[in-house]
Formats: structure tokens, C-alpha cells, sequence
């Protein structure tokens, strides 16, 4: 294991600049995910981090080594892309085998490296196999399989699960998981998919235009979005945003209807803000969380429901504004019924209406 620690790292293709003096710091055995919308510098990263793109300024360092000038092959690093990069015409135990045999590792070396991944991955059944073979989900598993035989510093991955279908790719989150769980080596993982970075990272490190705009645990960005980006692009759905002035210590909306504040929050008067509130903290009456000490209430009219089984997804309007809601232990819901919903108001957060700065104290 290693940590990998960046330095004002900038990429410049041309006079173009993609990535922007970033500065990240990963422990030893940390799951890190890198996350952004397309075109954010993500990739580019990890690709620096890998070797595969050279920087045009500052520092990369894994483990006590500054890495700038070293080719990929001599970082000790194991990359996963998305297409699986397998050779066809080769059995899995070669294609798991096939970097130590290059190496020119001895062959009970390789047998055993090659079982150990095997066992990991549950690949034993599936080794004399070529991967022509083999579902998406298992050529995935066997591209991880040939990371792991070469015992890297750190893995690398770069959106592995966006040629999977929906279910392929929740099992397969699982098995990433589980798999950094066993062996314990520094991962870092980029994706567009936030729900991926919820669920799989220890710390998800959120990039747009270059820049790294916030760092955290999943529930501390979930919780505290230190912007109004962060706030709509973690989480599903994303945050309902209404724009709203602060006027009186209350919260004047667009149709001129107000909306206690919530509690916590650094304003001045007449400020232009945006107000947000998750679905899960905004539910209609009966079929919601337990009221708390500081709740507001609004009747809006109903124009879409989408059903999920244990609770509905209600999009409804609000100051002109369509917003989404939760209804917990459903039932039908007719388009343009008006129902009345609770806001929980100590869940909710402002953001000024000009830099999208979180305006929580």
C-alpha cells in the first residue's frame, strides 16, 4: 500500500488549461473517488497519477517517491479501465498471468498469483475459459483479477462499471467493495456516476472545470454541500432549489408566499438566496418523517408522480417552481391534486443567488 499525495498539479493541453493546480492527499489504503460531470478533469487526474498523461506542473508522489518522470510501468500501479482490455484469444488464467509472464516471474509464481485473484474474485470455475465466454459483470471481475496478480501500490480505476447494465453495475459495486475490503491497497476511482461515489468511497473528491470543489465523506457532502453545484449533483434526486429573498427573517419565494428560515444560517436582509430542501425532507402530511422542531408547511399541487415500490416520488409546484417530493407508504396521488407537506426545515440549506456559496454557518 501507498498514499498518493498531489502537489499544484496542473495539465495544460496547449494553452488550454483542464486541471488546475489541484491538491489531494490519499492515505494508505483509502478509497477515493473522483466524481464530476463530463469534461471535469477527472480522468485526466487519475491519467496523470497513472503516467499515462504527463503533467504540466507541480507534483505527484506515491509512497516516498516523487513519481513525475517515471513511465507507468514503474510506479507500481494496476489501472482498470472500462473496456475491459482483455486478449480474446487467451484463457482467463493467461489474461490473469499475462503481466507476470511478461515480467518473466517464475511459473509457480504466476500459478499462485494467479489462483490467489482467482479465489478473491471468484474466477476459479471460469479460468480455462476465454472471455468471449464470459458475461460483462465476470470480464469485468477478470480485469481486476490481472490489477491484482502484479500486488500494486495502488489500483486505479477509470469508470469500470459504464458498460454494464443497471444490474450488473450494483453487483458489481459490491464486488469492488468486498474486494477493497480483502486486500486492503489504495484505490482510486473515477466516475460521473454519483451514486457509484456514495456508495463505494471512503472520501469522494468532487471536481468541475478542473477545479477540486469539495472534499469529504459521502454523508458530510450529502449533508453540508459547501455549493449549490455540489448540492444538485450529489444525491438522487438531486436538491430542490427555489430562488427566494431573505426578508424579515423569513424567506420570501417568487409568488410572494414565505417559508420560515432554517435555523443556522449566516444572511442579511434582502440577500437573493436559493433555497434547498431534499426530497426526503420535504413530504406530504401522513406519509412522512416525524415533525420537528422546526417545520414549515405548503400546499402544492401534484403533476407527476413515479412510484418506487415502499414510497413514490411526487413532483409538484411550488412558487413556480416544480420541486420534488417523497410520500412514504403510498397511495394513489391524482395529477393537479393539492396536498399539504411538511418541510423539515433544520435539513434545509441556502445558497447565495450569485456565487452559489452555502450560506450555513
Amino acid at each position: 500500500m501507498a498514499d498518493v499525495v498531489l502537489r499544484d498539479v496542473v495539465k495544460n493541453y496547449g494553452a488550454l488549461p483542464v486541471v488546475h493546480a489541484i491538491n489531494l492527499d490519499i492515505a494508505h489504503g483509502e478509497f477515493v473517488v473522483l466524481v464530476g460531470p463530463s469534461g471535469c478533469g477527472k480522468s485526466t487526474t487519475l491519467r496523470m497519477i497513472a503516467g499515462l498523461e504527463a503533467i504540466s506542473g507541480g507534483t505527484v508522489r506515491i509512497g516516498d517517491r516523487v513519481v513525475n518522470d517515471l513511465p507507468p510501468r514503474d510506479r507500481n500501479i494496476s489501472m482498470v479501465f472500462q473496456n475491459y482490455a482483455l486478449y480474446p484469444h487467451m484463457s482467463v488464467r493467461e489474461n490473469l498471468g499475462f503481466s507476470l509472464h511478461i515480467a518473466k516471474r517464475p511459473k509457480a509464481e504466476i500459478d499462485k498469483a494467479v489462483a490467489e485473484a482467482a479465489e478473491i474474485l471468484s474466477l476459479t470455475p471460469l479460468l480455462d475459459r476465454k472471455p468471449g465466454q464470459l458475461s460483462g459483470g465476470q470480464r469485468q471481475r477478470v480485469a481486476m483479477g490481472r490489477a491484482i496478480v502484479r500486488h500494486p501500490d495502488v489500483f486505479l480505476f477509470d469508470e469500470p462499471l459504464s458498460n454494464l447494465d443497471a444490474k450488473l453495475r450494483t453487483q458489481m459495486r459490491v464486488e469492488i467493495k468486498r474486494l477493497h475490503q480483502k486486500v486492503g491497497t489504495t484505490i482510486i476511482y473515477v466516475t460521473h456516476d454519483q451514486i457509484e461515489a456514495i456508495t463505494l468511497a471512503d472520501r469522494i473528491v468532487i471536481m468541475r472545470d478542473g477545479h477540486i470543489v469539495q472534499i469529504g465523506t459521502p454523508l458530510e457532502v450529502f449533508e453540508r454541500p459547501v455549493n449549490a453545484f455540489v448540492a444538485t449533483f450529489i444525491g438522487s434526486p438531486p436538491m430542490n432549489l427555489l430562488p427566494a429573498t431573505v426578508a424579515g427573517g423569513a424567506l420570501r419565494l417568487a409568488d410572494g408566499s414565505t417559508i420560515p428560515m432554517p435555523p443556522g444560517l449566516s444572511v442579511r436582509d434582502g440577500q437573493a438566496v436559493h433555497f434547498g430542501v431534499r426530497a426526503d425532507n420535504i413530504m406530504p402530511e401522513g406519509h412522512s418523517m416525524p415533525p420537528t422542531a422546526h417545520m414549515a408547511h405548503v400546499e402544492m399541487p401534484v403533476t407527476l408522480t413515479e412510484p418506487l415500490g415502499t414510497e413514490t416520488l411526487l413532483f409538484a409546484t411550488l412558487a413556480g417552481t416544480e420541486v420534488q417530493a417523497k410520500m412514504l407508504n403510498p397511495r394513489p396521488v391524482r395529477t393537479g391534486e393539492v396536498l399539504r407537506f411538511g418541510i423539515a426545515l433544520d435539513k434545509c440549506h441556502l445558497f447565495d443567488a450569485t456565487t452559489g456559496a452555502s450560506l450555513r454557518v
